[in-house]
């Protein structure tokens, strides 16, 4: 293989009073028409950080403001080879603070609070659904690392490279 881009991206995993996870309802690729955490796209040319880019993509398509302190490195994920184009490095964090009401539509897409047992109903990234949700809920509190090995038929290999579950 060639070598290939690396993209950075954050995932935010906030929750409601009643441990509702708020989701984006996609309007936009990657992922239109899917359900997934908010997120995105690191700016590497200005040097930013995970955790910059974390509070950043927070208050650009939820109007959280948040800090650093605010945010809690859940997971780490690196894609080698995604779709053949390119690998990604993404940062899940888990927002700290209970988010007290539904963010508005953004141009991305609309919200809503998702309970833990809805995922289910919900048309989500066969991913996500996999390996990423699974990671999520095992190390919430906690923390996890993981590399997935994409592969052109679309499948990809997935291997736990660390994992610290919450021991709350």
């Amino acid at each position: 293989m060639s070598e290939l881009p690396h993209k950075i991206a954050t995932l935010l995993y906030g929750f409601n009073e009643a441990d509702e996870v708020l989701l984006l309802h996609r309007s936009q690729e990657p992922n239109r028409g899917l359900w997934s955490p908010p997120g995105g796209k690191l700016k590497e040319g200005l040097g930013e950080s995970p955790y910059a880019c974390a509070c950043r993509e927070a208050a650009e398509e939820t109007g959280l403001i948040l800090q650093p302190t605010d945010l809690h490195l859940t997971g780490l994920v690196s894609e080698f080879g995604y779709q053949g184009q390119t690998h990604w490095l993404m940062f899940l964090f888990e927002i700290r603070p209970r988010i007290r009401q539904l963010p508005p539509p953004h141009r991305e897409g609309t919200f809503a609070f998702v309970p833990r047992s809805g995922l289910d109903q919900l048309a989500i990234p066969q991913t996500d659904r996999d390996q990423i949700w699974p990671l999520f809920w095992k190390h919430r509190g906690g923390f996890f690392a993981a590399f997935a090995k994409c592969h052109p038929d679309g499948t990809s290999t997935w291997t736990v490279e660390q994992s610290s579950p919450s021991s709350i």
